[in-house]
């Protein structure tokens, strides 16, 4: 099996993934038919696929491809509930950066 790498990112790390598979972890701001608002470290406008099924204020992480309007393309999400320590999912996101050789794959 080929390895493969979802960075962790937030919305500030975006800009450098486009067209690639990524991972939030963040907040539901507001949720509006198929798309919804994440905030993690800033706004990501997601766009849901069908099994979605996010809560407005629980935390989610989402696994999706970055589109170039730097909104997401859902491709698999898990709802967090509303005990998620932000502060820490932000502090792994930029430990991963810090160390890219030992998170992600060439």
């Amino acid at each position: 099996m080929e390895a493969t790498s979802t960075p962790r990112v937030t919305c500030t790390y975006l800009n450098s993934y486009v067209g690639k598979n990524v991972m939030v972890v963040g907040k539901v701001v507001t949720l509006r038919g198929d798309e919804a608002v994440i905030d993690a470290d800033g706004n990501i406008t997601a766009h849901l696929n069908r099994e979605a099924h996010l809560s407005a204020g629980s935390g989610v992480q989402i696994i999706g491809k970055v589109n170039p309007d730097l909104s997401i393309k859902v491709l698999s999400s898990l709802d967090l509930g509303t005990s998620v320590d932000y502060s820490l999912a932000n502090a792994v996101v930029e430990v991963t950066h810090q160390h890219k050789s030992v998170f992600a794959y060439d």
